[in-house]
């Protein structure tokens, strides 16, 4: 067996499955172990740290046709951020690891920290520390991202109940419509040009996305909503991370998952139906959750007072776990749940 043949929820499981005894986890301080967005841990009285870590690898995760090396940072900071909105915490703190080939270019790693920093800066997050390295391999990144949240209201994706409504915050799709127009220009990103409006809107959703993290808190401080993961492998399968953490089944509506004009009309140049890159896409970094049907509206108003977007797009039911869709046919058709899987290299998100 090899990486290319196992899944990475599967390598999770083999890595850690049985490793440490619940006596053990529970000593230390830990609320959310592994399986989560992001861990929660005890560290003071009535305050929870929330512990996540993301990696890009060039080539794998990006290629210098699809991200300049400033956006290599931002959105490495970005997307270890975005899993501190899904659990509705307030980032603090970053550690940042960066291994690269002996012949790299001081000029490319002093432009990858400018990003880091200017995304760090945008959400209140100090860097407090981190690891460089030579690498015989590809330039790689991690970030690693501390957050808090009052004891007990981290949200999870295992709280979903049958009668829920689904809500999706901003638009989807985006960032996979940008990552396909880079790759088909096939342009080194020093050599790219002024972009149409509607082109420059999908590259920079695909090349600086925005964690949700005022959404996130809007969330928390509601009182109401239950389950919440964010997008970063498609809206099919973090609903189905939602479905089987909670054990419910989820139905998608077709007429209600908005899509951005600049995403319609990219799709239609491809011959795509935008739904693809919606559901099948990911590194939007959105948020995805659940809330009771009753308080979907109240929520809603929440988002709209605070100049958010908060769309309700499905519901949750007791009729075993999975996610459909309900077309605009009638139709109710089964999802599948495969997103991005990290280590076939082949199959488009990130630059391959």
């Amino acid at each position: 067996m090899n990486l290319s043949s196992i899944d990475e929820f599967a390598l999770i499981r083999l890595l850690n499955g049985g490793k440490q005894s619940a006596t053990l986890v529970t000593a230390a301080g830990v609320i959310t172990g592994i399986g989560d967005d992001a861990a929660v841990v005890e560290a003071s009285p009535g305050s929870h740290l929330i512990l996540t870590c993301d990696t890009m690898t060039e080539h794998i995760h990006f290629k210098q046709v699809t991200m300049r090396d400033e956006d290599i940072g931002y959105k490495a900071m970005a997307s270890a951020v975005s899993d501190i909105a899904a659990m509705g915490g307030v980032p603090r703190f970053a550690l940042v690891a960066l291994s690269m080939p002996g012949g790299t270019a001081v000029e490319r790693v002093q432009a990858i920290y400018e990003g880091l920093y200017e995304c760090a800066s945008r959400y209140g997050i100090a860097i407090v520390g981190g690891d460089t390295t030579a690498i015989l391999g590809e330039l790689t990144l991690t970030v690693t991202v501390i957050g808090e949240t009052e004891q007990g209201k981290a949200k999870l994706r295992s709280t979903a109940q049958p009668g829920d409504a689904v809500f999706a915050t901003g638009y989807l799709g985006r960032s996979a419509a940008g990552l396909d127009f880079l790759l088909g220009q096939n342009v080194p990103s020093g050599e790219w040009t002024v972009f149409p409006e509607q082109t420059e809107a999908l590259v920079q959703a695909h090349c600086r996305p925005e964690p949700q993290i005022e959404a996130g808190q809007v969330l928390q401080r509601s009182g109401v909503c239950r389950a919440l993961n964010d997008v970063s492998d498609g809206l099919a399968s973090e609903m189905w991370e939602i479905a089987e953490a909670s054990g419910v089944g989820i139905d998608l509506i077709e007429e209600r998952i908005p899509i951005a004009d600049e995403l319609a009309a990219f799709a239609r140049t491809q011959g795509k139906d935008p739904l693809d890159y919606i559901l099948y896409g990911g590194e939007d970094y959105q948020l995805v959750g659940t809330v009771p049907a009753g308080n979907a509206i109240e929520l809603q108003m929440k988002f709209k007072e605070a100049g958010l977007a908060l769309h309700v797009i499905g519901y949750v039911h007791a009729e075993g776990q999975g996610v459909r869709m309900v077309q605009n046919n009638g139709y109710i058709v089964p999802l599948a749940k495969h997103g991005y899987n990290h280590f076939s290299g082949a199959d488009g998100k990130g630059g391959v």
